[in-house]
């Protein structure tokens, strides 16, 4: 389903066998405590989204409020395999004039409003919720109409906003309690607006299990193999991680993915209590795009970064580029399509690089579907457990967030 080659200049020394390494997985994966791996066993999540697709499929927009995991594994979802033009609205932010242009666009009662926070208490969320709500009791909705709007998603077991859905009888999807919001794109957090945007949830789950096999394998496992690489690449000071898909509908994949290695690698101690400021710095990067603007750090800069670069086989679109103009240009294009014109600027940068002696991941996927994003995110949510494991790390807390959290609380009460 998902090929990988690795490239280095120096030889890669294994940090751990791959029988080692599994072991270190499969702890971690049969946790009660980090269910990632086995929320694809749910298919009570599926049936949920389903049932209230059904009660809110005739609303004219919908309107995704949250913000870091509660948004970001939803926009890749949307733009990387919407099957129809349903309009979207994502929230992810409280800058007041932002929030002002897309309320000001929106007709309001003809919105679904998806409000989701892991913990029910997210102060971004919260205030968005009671600046909608407020916007729509304006225009005549009551309280107890809400639930025709809204729905929510969150923790099953203690959430503010799971009591306040239970109080207002607004439909509560679950976030499973064993699953953190970073790891949370293929719970009902990514699912249910999947469904507006006519995404076959079925086959997310399906290429999510199937994968799942690859992730245990005991040769040629691309799992162990990436950290392994990984790792010491990063013993050797090459420590930031460039995401690079070659297609513009996967290049929220990149921005998915710099919250959860950033946010899950980046600890100030390992497990002892040690000091010790681990991480992985993500950079987010599409291509050919980003062949115009950070290639040219990438090729000559300093010798720190590790390219993963994601090749999609076959697109689903093609365009002859033959033209009725002449000169060298239009002539080297002429008898040539758009797919193999990205197609030779992708392995043209492979060479370059090589030429160059970069460290890079060539990962390939057949085609952009629901089964191979589904692995991807897989992958990649396993690729950081593991390395977690490596560094020795906690990859599943983020105490420097809860930290400015605390503080910026403290700031507000003091806010005349």
């Amino acid at each position: 389903m998902i090929s990988f080659d690795f490239f280095s200049k120096d030889k890669i020394q294994a940090q751990h066998s791959t029988s080692d390494a599994l072991d270190m997985f499969t702890s971690i994966i049969n946790d009660e405590r980090f269910g990632f791996v086995r929320l694809f066993e749910r298919k009570d999540l599926l049936d949920k989204c389903k049932e209230t697709f059904q009660k809110f499929k005739n609303k004219k927009h919908f309107v995704h409020v949250g913000i870091g995991g509660s948004a970001l594994g939803t926009e890749m979802l949307i733009k990387g395999l919407a099957k129809n033009d349903f309009p979207f609205t994502l929230i992810n932010n409280i800058d007041p004039d932002e929030m002002n242009a897309q309320i000001k666009k929106l007709n309001l009662k003809e919105c679904v409003f998806f409000f989701v926070s892991k913990s029910g208490g997210t102060a971004e969320t919260m205030a968005t919720l009671a600046i909608i709500t407020s916007e729509l009791i304006k225009l005549g909705v009551k309280e107890n109409e809400l639930k025709e709007y809204f729905v929510f998603a969150t923790d099953p077991v203690k959430s503010d906003l799971l009591e306040l859905g239970q109080n207002l009888e607004i439909t509560c999807l679950e976030i499973p309690s064993d699953v953190g919001g970073r790891f949370s794109a293929l719970t009902p957090v990514g699912l249910f607006p999947a469904l507006f945007a006519g995404i076959n949830i079925d086959d997310l789950y399906t290429g999510a299990m199937a994968y799942k096999k690859e992730l245990l394998k005991k040769e040629n496992n691309s799992l162990v193999d990436g950290c392994n690489f990984l790792y010491a690449l990063a013993q050797n000071g090459v420590n930031q991680t460039v995401l690079m898909p070659y297609s513009s509908k996967l290049k929220e994949l990149s921005f998915w993915f710099v919250q959860l290695w950033a946010e899950s690698l980046g600890k100030k101690t390992n497990l002892n209590g040690k000091i010790i400021h681990s991480g992985l710095t993500p950079i987010p990067a599409y291509g050919a795009t980003d062949q115009h603007s950070q290639m040219q750090l990438f090729m000559e800069g300093p010798y720190d970064k590790c390219l993963i670069l994601l090749e999609v086989e076959n697109f689903e679109n093609d365009f002859s580029l033959a033209s009725p103009f002449a000169g060298p240009a239009f002539e080297r294009l002429r008898s040539k399509s758009l797919s193999q014109l990205i197609k030779a600027e992708f392995y043209g940068t492979l060479k370059a690089l090589k030429e160059s002696e970069r460290p890079f991941i060539h990962m390939k996927v057949s085609k952009r579907d629901e089964m191979h994003l589904a692995s991807m995110v897989l992958y990649f949510e396993a690729l950081t457990a593991l390395m977690g494991a490596y560094l020795q790390i906690n990859p599943f807390d983020q105490p420097g967030v809860e930290a400015g959290k605390i503080f910026a609380y403290e700031f507000l009460e003091k806010t005349q």
